[in-house]
């Protein structure tokens, strides 16, 4: 048996579990399972960069977030899933507003899956888009 703790699987323990993180992010998760992550969150002057445009590293964490815990979830005792590739694209810049953000698994196989994220502003315009892939690691005793 693994002394590693279950994965939350609620949006509010999985807000929870993201702790100061999450909440520096204002990442909000509203909708989680295996098969879709749904999270807001709204852009502030602390996620922007210089030119006043979100980060794109922002995006990227919020890919590798969402991905990662759907991943999890799909995964469930079996073990814990690592990041191993993340590819994020940036179609529209945004300066303020709400985000909403949607993971999806493309691809859940016996060792890796992968998982599309789509970040929409407030007038549903696609603002990102990223793609996760994750190397599933089972527990020894589940192998």
């Amino acid at each position: 048996m693994t002394d590693q703790p279950s994965m939350p699987t609620t949006p509010d323990q999985i807000n929870g579990f993201l702790g100061a993180y999450g909440e520096h992010l204002g990442l909000r998760v509203v909708e989680a399972g295996p098969d879709r992550m749904v999270a807001t969150w709204t852009v502030g002057p602390h996620l922007v960069q210089p030119y006043g445009i979100v980060h794109g590293g922002v995006h990227c964490t919020v890919v590798e977030t969402l991905g990662s815990v759907g991943g999890a979830i799909w995964f469930g005792e079996r073990g814990k899933v690592v990041g191993v590739n993340n590819s994020t694209d940036f179609y529209r810049a945004v300066t303020e507003g709400e985000i909403t953000s949607t993971g999806t698994p493309i691809h859940q196989g016996r060792s890796q899956q992968v998982w599309v994220i789509e970040s929409r502003d407030a007038d549903g315009r696609l603002v990102s888009r990223g793609q996760l892939r994750l190397q599933n690691l089972p527990d020894r005793d589940s192998a």
